[in-house]
């Protein structure tokens, strides 16, 4: 069962909406606190091109997190499964995706995933390119490839807030370094990621993303591939046991689609074979999710049969 309107999805995030004032919005990076924590929207994106919205789908949001599986299939496609993951490893944790625990406890500081914040650093490393912008400009095309728009920038003022903060950040390339995880300059890798996560799209973009990777990889409505199938679903299944913070485990028991949140309030979601969604809702539980996205997927799953398992 599908919804079927714009009319029944705003219903469901009217209901959802109310969730808002239980959450709080990023104040860590300074630029993002000057989001509305009430706002909430969503669109869903049908393999055939329908696509639904409710709210205002035009708002920007940055990235943030959501661009480690984009990063993840770059990296992936650049270097192959092997050589990422002899740097990054494929298993969850409970830890907040800043920590730097694990780092400590592993010899060699190998991070555990690809999905925190330390692996997302060393994914970044390992994508190809003569310099920094050329490597950005890579990320930033997959964008425009995934998402069909090439109008797609990235917001400078979040770049440049997010650079000038990212302290936990810097110590995660540094405690990596120490054993070759990471081989380049630390501020240039931070510039880049920086830049990475400040990249500005909207919720058609959000859900134009998530059925590529709902459809392993094709973009439907061309027939294009766009990256292995295999690839595709590696990258999903970090999402549902890694994507959503360390509230992976109760996310894909009450949900139960992959899915990738950032710290911006956006929830990138791919029902395989079905279709694509993308959240924004800037108020924040204490995990870093975006509190009524998170209830409004929830509810959509339950009313649609959209789980996996």
């Amino acid at each position: 069962m599908s919804c079927q309107s714009s009319e029944e999805l705003n219903e469901l995030l009217l209901e959802a909406k109310h969730y808002t004032k239980y959450g709080t919005v990023a104040d860590y990076i300074p630029a993002l606190k000057k989001a509305n924590p009430h706002d909430l929207s969503a669109a869903i994106y049908y393999p055939d091109g329908t696509c639904l919205s409710a709210g205002d789908i035009q708002q920007k949001m940055t990235l943030q997190s959501i661009s480690k599986v984009l990063t993840l299939a770059l990296a992936l496609m650049d270097c192959g499964e092997e050589s990422v993951f002899h740097k990054v490893g494929y298993e969850p944790t409970g830890d907040p995706f800043h920590s730097i625990l694990k780092l400590e406890l592993n010899n060699p500081s190998k991070p555990l995933n690809p999905m925190i914040n330390a692996g997302a650093l060393a994914v970044t490393h390992m994508i190809k390119g003569k310099n920094i912008e050329e490597r950005f400009q890579r990320i930033l095309h997959f964008v425009h490839e995934l998402t069909g728009n090439s109008k797609i920038t990235y917001s400078q003022e979040v770049a440049k807030s997010e650079f000038e903060t990212s302290f936990i950040n810097r110590s995660l390339c540094y405690y990596m370094k120490q054993d070759g995880i990471i081989t380049e300059d630390v501020e240039e890798l931070i510039c880049l990621y920086t830049k990475q996560c400040a990249i500005e799209l909207d919720c058609f973009d959000l859900a134009r993303i998530g059925v590529v990777f709902a459809m392993d990889g094709v973009e439907p409505m061309t027939g294009k591939r766009l990256l292995p199938a295999d690839i595709a679903r590696l990258c999903k299944t970090f999402m549902v046991t890694c994507g959503m913070y360390n509230a992976s485990g109760e996310f894909a028991s009450k949900v139960g689609i992959p899915a990738k949140s950032g710290v911006s309030g956006g929830i990138m979601g791919a029902v395989p074979n079905r279709l694509g969604i993308g959240v924004f809702g800037p108020a924040l539980d204490h995990k870093g999710n975006s509190i009524a996205g998170v209830k409004l997927l929830e509810m959509l799953s339950k009313k649609y049969s959209w789980s996996m398992f």
